[in-house]
C-alpha cells in the first residue's frame, strides 16, 4: 500500500481527493453552499461551474433546484461539458451565474476566462469565484504544496478584482477566509501519522514538513489568502 504522503510527493491531486471528503478546495462543502447563497442560487437558476472537477459543487446546485452545467478540460462526472477555460463552447446569454472555486489560478488567461464568463451570462447575471491569492514573493515550497495551491507566483486580489471589473463586472461583495486555508492543511495532515511519513521519505519529507511550516507562516501573515467575490455583470 502507498503511503498517502508518498502519493502527495509524486500526485497531489490525487492525494488530496484520497485525503479530503468533499469539494477539493478550502473551505469544503460549507464554502460552497454560502458562495451559492450569496450568488442567489435556487430553483430555476441556470448556472455554469467553471472547472468543476468531480461536480461536487454541481450537486449542491442542483439540490437547490439549479439547472447546473459544468466544465473542465477532463470530464469525470455527466453533465459536463470537455472545453478549456478560455472558450466556453456555449451561445452567449445563456446562464444566470457562473461559478468557478479555485480555478482562476488554472487558467492560462484570466482575463479572457473572465471574459467569456462575461459573454454567457445574461445581463443581471452574477459571477461567484474563490480561489487563493498570493501577495509578493514566497518563500520556495515543495512542488506538492506549490502545485496544491497553484503558487506560480503573484497573484493579488486587488489584481483578481481589477480583471473582473475590466470585462464588464460590478464587484458586490468580496471575503476573505485565511481560516479555511488553516482548516484544509490540518484536514489533510490528521489522517496521517506525519512524523513517521516524514522520516520514511527523507530529504523529501524534510522539504515538505519544512514548506508546510513556511506555508502556515505565510497564511499567518496573509501572504497566502483565499477569496470569495460575488459580481453582478453590467454590459
Amino acid at each position: 500500500m502507498v503511503h498517502p504522503l508518498a502519493v502527495l510527493s509524486s500526485d497531489p491531486w490525487r492525494a488530496l481527493s484520497q485525503l479530503v471528503d468533499g469539494p477539493l478546495h478550502p473551505g469544503g462543502v460549507d464554502a460552497t453552499e454560502t458562495l451559492l447563497s450569496r450568488a442567489g442560487v435556487d430553483g430555476g437558476t441556470r448556472l455554469l461551474d467553471i472547472g468543476c472537477g468531480a461536480g461536487d459543487a454541481m450537486a449542491l446546485a442542483r439540490d437547490r433546484g439549479a439547472r447546473a452545467i459544468g466544465l473542465d478540460r477532463d470530464p469525470r462526472v455527466s453533465a459536463v461539458v470537455r472545453a478549456d477555460l478560455t472558450a466556453f463552447p456555449f451561445e452567449e446569454r445563456c446562464f444566470d451565474v457562473v461559478l468557478g472555486e479555485c480555478v482562476l489560478c488554472l487558467s492560462p488567461d484570466l482575463e479572457e476566462t473572465l471574459r467569456e464568463s462575461a459573454r454567457v451570462l445574461e445581463p443581471g447575471g452574477r459571477l461567484a469565484l474563490s480561489d487563493v491569492t498570493v501577495s509578493g514573493q514566497l518563500p520556495e515550497m515543495p512542488p506538492p504544496i506549490d502545485d496544491l495551491l497553484c503558487l506560480d507566483g503573484p497573484r493579488e486580489q486587488t489584481d483578481i478584482c481589477r480583471h473582473i471589473e475590466h470585462v464588464g463586472f460590478e464587484i458586490d461583495d468580496v471575503r476573505t477566509h485565511p481560516e479555511a486555508l488553516l482548516a484544509m492543511r490540518d484536514r489533510l495532515l490528521e489522517p496521517l501519522d506525519t512524523e513517521r511519513l516524514i522520516a520514511a521519505l527523507g530529504d523529501r519529507g524534510t522539504q515538505l514538513r519544512d514548506g508546510a511550516n513556511d506555508l502556515e507562516a505565510a497564511i499567518e501573515t496573509g501572504q497566502i489568502g483565499y477569496v470569495s467575490i460575488v459580481a453582478t455583470h453590467r454590459p
